[in-house]
């Protein structure tokens, strides 16, 4: 019997790492393996993860792909990965796979037919987190009057924005789609948002609202969906294209010293991401006084912030932000504004 893998997909800071948790704290004994990948160089959700609390959460059921976009590095990261589980003693029940923000599902999925794999897992399901609010901003079209005109108009799509190109190929190879945060939209808001997941969505796919992630794990663990064999029905805006790269986004990270006032770096994110357009900052700091680690996750101009787990013996205190956003991003000025 194959066993089951699911993909979580979803643009930057939808919500992927807050589902894997809800996973996690309801996975019953159920052996679950996650495999992370991150766009950068610093392995924030995974940390995120560990800090979880949860029996599941062991260290060697958490592997880490950091080399890059999984979607460009399935041969050299992904498969060595999956044998890596596969070979074990105890293999696990069920893959998690949680991708970067910025990663093309299918050509991961691909991977699955890849001989050494193919007899031994299947895809689940595709999972798209959608951030509701950031739907309904728009944030996916830099204009979305103008897009969808260009869309009626050209068939091949070339005029898109990079961040709806990305978000509208995570959605045609979705199998379900949750519409996370939907606490946040407005009455008049929520037709809007409809609109444009039924406009980009592959036929047959399935919307759930969810706040935090949280969704019954019967109806999120076992779709028997067979993704891989069923490619030709999940269209991708780079079928056909030999490589793909993601050079319309960049990432850094930086040391910002300890941080006395958590509300005060709030305020200065939310103005830096305002200034520079910024799509993603994350990562942890130090609070003088406090004796555990301090969270950071922002979306654009919503930050969310909280303290997870006591810093551990041998970790050395520090903050520490990863900073993402399209190329060309000034980040002498970013650095700056958040060490001011």
């Amino acid at each position: 019997m194959k066993i089951p893998a699911t993909v979580i997909t979803g643009f930057l800071g939808a919500g992927k790492t807050t589902l894997v948790r809800h996973i996690l704290a309801n996975a019953n004994g159920k052996r679950i393996a996650l495999i992370i990948n991150e766009f950068g160089d610093v392995g924030v959700d995974r940390e995120v993860i560990n800090g979880c609390g949860f029996e599941e959460c062991a260290d060697e059921d958490v592997m880490e792909l950091a080399n890059g976009c999984i979607c460009c590095t399935v041969a050299d990261d992904f498969l060595p990965t999956m044998a890596k589980l596969l070979n074990r003693e105890n293999p696990p029940e069920h893959i998690v796979i949680e991708t970067s923000g910025l990663a093309l599902p299918k050509p991961l999925v691909k991977a699955f037919n890849w001989p050494e794999i193919r007899s031994k897992v299947t895809v689940d399901g595709v999972i798209a987190v959608v951030d509701a609010p950031a739907v309904a901003a728009g944030r996916f079209a830099d204009d979305p009057d103008k897009v969808q005109a260009v869309r009626e108009g050209d068939e091949n799509l070339d005029h898109h924005s990079p961040l709806e190109e990305v978000f509208e190929d995570q959605l045609l190879c979705a199998d379900l789609v949750l519409l996370n945060k939907s606490d946040l939209l407005s009455a008049e808001d929520r037709p809007k948002v409809m609109e444009v997941l039924n406009r980009e969505m592959r036929p047959g796919a399935k919307v759930v609202e969810t706040v935090k992630g949280a969704i019954d794990l019967k109806v999120l663990l076992a779709m028997d969906a067979a993704v891989e064999d069923d490619l030709d029905a999940r269209p991708s805006h780079h079928d056909g294209d030999d490589d793909h790269d993601h050079d319309d986004f960049e990432s850094f990270s930086l040391i910002i010293g300890d941080v006395t006032d958590p509300a005060a770096l709030e305020e200065k994110i939310k103005a830096v991401t305002i200034a520079h357009d910024i799509l993603r900052v994350k990562g942890f700091v130090n609070v003088p006084g406090k004796s555990m680690r301090h969270v950071i996750q922002a979306v654009g101009p919503r930050v969310d912030r909280y303290f997870d787990r006591p810093w551990q013996d041998g970790e050395k205190p520090g903050s520490h932000l990863v900073v993402i956003g399209q190329t060309g991003m000034d980040r002498d000025a970013i650095t700056a504004a958040l060490n001011a």
